[in-house]
């Protein structure tokens, strides 16, 4: 009995976890009128990086994944 139990309380958590229905050409939470598309991205301009010895460009990047690590000093 209480395996049954322990089933249907798991089955009830993880129907409240599905996801809610959305247009598959758009991630969740986005609204194209708040985050309008401004073009393509511009070329990367500098010639020094921290983590690589070559210049890099954006279609030596693209497909990866990339962390933009952005601070100031103020």
């Amino acid at each position: 009995m209480r395996l049954w139990l322990f089933f249907l309380v798991l089955l009830v958590m993880l129907t409240g976890c599905s996801p809610a229905h959305r247009e598959p050409d758009q991630p969740i939470g986005f609204d194209s009128e708040e985050y309008p598309h401004l073009g393509a991205a511009p070329e990367l301009t500098n010639d020094v990086w921290l983590n690589s010895d070559q210049p890099l460009r954006l279609e030596d990047l693209r497909g990866k994944v990339v962390l933009l690590d952005m601070w100031t000093f103020g």
